[in-house]
């Protein structure tokens, strides 16, 4: 009831903003509200049975989805990118999978048959990726495998990164340059044996861990959700020391609750300890993020001895363990760690300790503010197409962006109504909906205050892992109790729905979005890579301080932080006004910036969407320095580049 009362008080919200979870989640949390509150209330003697798949039909799955799995593989490498068409197919693929788990009896279900297609499908929508892409998927990945990992590699030692935060953070960079000399690979191929292998693999550790609460079959649903959510996919081919602390995070994961639900041994303990340290040395707000998870443990521990969840003996719906986890000891440890390796982290000029706390004593100064919901200068439109509001290709990019997560959080606030009934408490859960709560707080709440320091959008695929396991439980629950016809309904939305829109959502395919002319491609083709390079060779890669404001490259949003990040030559974005052509004297045209969708710095400094002909960025008064089939370089002044 408390949940109902709460969305009644945030639907108002909706009148004073527009932003999107604003306008949603108080109707998605009221929904899950009333449909946990009829199902508490329902008489067990008239739930009819939930509905089932006949044997001939899941037999026939397996086939279907193994079909789809190589259908893609074939269209992603006829095409050369993972086309419409492959996103078509990996969302029927995603259907016929979470169909099989859902709508088949427990005692049918083999766990191996469908592990196996969840660990297929998983593989095929980020190694394709990989495969097909000339280059690397992402922007900050050329940084770590071309700066970082290289640096290291041709000096033989990390003090070749001495002066860079990943100092203290280097395991991804280490496993990226050891596999490189083991393997006699490039270090491109090096990060998509080591690392690009295990992420679609690491998925099952979603599956141990909702196993240690649920049956089989719907552990794993949870490891299924998980493993097409959006940003898990997003991770899985923009390899950066993010996806190898997601991966050590879910281990970290596993071994929390299994050291809560059982009578764990010395052996146990140590794992927890070592993938907890390991995401400390991998990636800063990885660790920060898994404090969260272990806070929200001892809040768990400290919640469940209060005296209203006093337990009778004899009740068998709860597993009691013997030693409780010391999860302050751990907590203690790990957060001295963080605290001693970021004290002397460097970073822009001072530790990552000092820096990162007046980063966020300047945001509270200055730009904090309820419902201060401004977005970061690459998602801003110009006041004009504010006024006019979102146009139907953007509603509809919207909402597919959201829909994937939306139905997580309905499923969660089912999951968690349910586990914090005192006659269902335990510390596992309780973890599970504190860290859960505490994430959103970050992902959610924070920002519609201003407050974006912790980089919310980091943290989405950590918290799919408690949210994939938490929705599972409620969706249990409802069909244990809910009739038939309404449990079939909820779960034909999610067997219907999750897979397309999160496999078409853009943070899963930032290397070829699905709406070309919302969100910039974070992938580039051999031309465009060729000409940061050879640019880079024709004028010796000069640094940044020694080179005049007007000897800068100036181009389109992403397409500059390759030349920056490659360290061919300093770059920026370039600026622009509604019809004029730009007046930087070093600019690089690309077809991409008149084909789909590219940002650039509007005249009241904010980035924006735009779709740019040659000539405002190639103006008849420079030069042609440099020309292939796709990208060229002018100069006003050739002799000064």
């Amino acid at each position: 009831m408390a949940g109902l009362l709460l969305a009644l008080v945030l639907f108002p919200l909706r009148f004073v903003a527009s932003q999107v979870y604003i306008k949603t989640i108080p109707i998605v949390l009221g929904i899950a509200c009333i449909l946990y509150l009829v199902a508490d209330v329902s008489d067990d003697a008239t739930v009819a049975s939930f509905p089932t798949l006949s044997r001939d039909v899941l037999r026939l799955l397996p086939i279907l989805v193994v079909t789809c799995v190589s259908a893609m593989v074939l269209i992603a490498v006829e095409s050369g990118q993972r086309s419409v068409l492959f996103f078509d197919v990996a969302g029927v693929a995603g259907t016929l999978l979470l169909a099989q788990i859902v709508f088949t009896s427990q005692s049918s279900f083999s766990r191996t048959r469908v592990l196996f297609q969840i660990v297929l499908l998983a593989a095929a929508l980020r190694l394709t990726a990989l495969y097909v892409t000339p280059g690397l998927v992402g922007i900050d990945i050329w940084t770590h495998v071309t700066q970082l990992a290289g640096g290291i590699a041709s000096a033989g030692s990390l003090e070749a990164i001495a002066d860079n935060k990943h100092y203290t953070s280097p395991l991804y960079h280490l496993l990226v340059v050891t596999t490189s000399v083991l393997a006699d690979v490039p270090l491109r191929s090096a990060l998509y044996l080591s690392l690009g292998l295990a992420m679609p693999v690491g998925i099952l550790a979603v599956f141990a861990t909702a196993n240690l609460l649920v049956e089989p079959r719907w552990a794993a649903l949870a490891a299924a959700l998980f493993s097409i959510g959006d940003y898990v996919i997003e991770w899985g081919i923009h390899l950066i020391p993010t996806s190898m602390g997601l991966l050590l995070f879910l281990g970290m994961l596993y071994w929390l609750l299994r050291v809560m639900r059982t009578d764990y041994q010395s052996r146990e303990f140590l794992l927890l300890v070592s993938f907890s340290a390991a995401v400390i040395l991998t990636h800063q707000v990885s660790s920060f993020i898994m404090l969260v998870v272990l806070v929200a443990g001892l809040l768990a521990y400290f919640t469940l001895n209060l005296s209203i969840f006093d337990r009778s003996l004899i009740d068998p719906d709860v597993f009691r363990v013997r030693n409780p986890l010391n999860i302050a000891g751990l907590l203690a440890f790990d957060g001295g760690f963080i605290i001693f390796l970021w004290s002397f982290t460097p970073y822009n000029g001072n530790s990552f300790l000092v820096t990162v706390l007046s980063y966020f004593q300047e945001t509270l100064a200055s730009s904090a503010g309820v419902l201060n919901l401004a977005t970061p200068s690459s998602e801003g439109s110009s006041a004009t197409a504010a006024s006019q509001g979102p146009t139907l290709v953007e509603t509809i990019a919207t909402y597919v962006d959201t829909t994937g997560f939306l139905l997580l959080l309905f499923g969660t606030c089912v999951g968690s109504l349910y586990v914090l009934n005192r006659r269902r408490a335990h510390q596992s859960v309780f973890t599970l909906v504190a860290a859960a709560a505490i994430m959103l707080v970050f992902v959610l709440g924070l920002p519609m205050f201003g407050i974006r320091n912790f980089i919310p959008q980091r943290w989405f695929a950590f918290l799919y892992a408690p949210l994939a396991v938490l929705t599972v439980i409620g969706l249990r629950y409802l069909a244990t109790e809910l009739d038939r016809r309404v449990i079939a309904t909820v779960i034909l939305l999610f067997v219907l729905v999750f897979p397309s829109v999160m496999v078409m959502s853009s943070n899963g395919t930032i290397d070829n979005p699905v709406f070309e002319n919302q969100e910039a491609e974070l992938a580039y083709s051999e031309s465009e890579i060729d000409a940061a390079y050879t640019f880079g060779r024709m004028t010796g890669s000069p640094d940044g301080d020694n080179l005049r404001p007007d000897q800068v490259v100036f181009t389109d949003h992403p397409y500059q932080t390759l030349f920056k990040r490659t360290g061919s030559y300093p770059a920026d974005t370039a600026r622009i006004n509604d019809s004029d052509p730009v007046m930087h004297d070093v600019t690089v045209y690309r077809q991409e910036q008149s084909e789909a969708a590219t940002y650039f710095i509007n005249s009241i400094g904010i980035g924006e969407t735009r779709n740019i002909p040659e000539e405002r960025i190639c103006r008849p008064d420079q030069a042609v320095i440099y020309n292939n089939a796709d990208v060229k370089i002018c100069s006003a002044s050739p002799a000064d580049t």
